[in-house]
């Protein structure tokens, strides 16, 4: 445990930034997983949908320093082209 009351103040901050970033993390998988969900599902439009909530949550969660620009990019990139294949296999 920490002496130092800068130290102390530090290891407050540190828990409560782990806090948030394990909640932004979650609500990041959330919506991964939603678009992922849908695209079982088939229904074109959900799956539209729900990629278009979850690219703005992708995009903060690079902003807010969670993830690397690069992997939030390949997310992108990877659902949807799952998105196109499940349209081109439907149509």
């Amino acid at each position: 445990m920490a002496n130092i009351a800068s130290a102390k103040k530090r290891a407050r901050q540190a828990e409560k930034h782990r806090d948030r970033n394990v909640a932004q993390r979650s609500k990041l998988r959330t919506h991964i997983k939603k678009v992922l969900n849908a695209i079982e599902s088939g229904e074109l439009e959900k799956v539209q949908a729900s990629f278009r909530e979850a690219v703005p949550v992708i995009d903060s969660a690079v902003s807010k320093g969670l993830i690397h620009k690069n992997k939030a990019a390949r997310t992108k990139s990877r659902l949807n082209a799952r998105i196109k294949a499940m349209a081109m296999t439907a149509a």
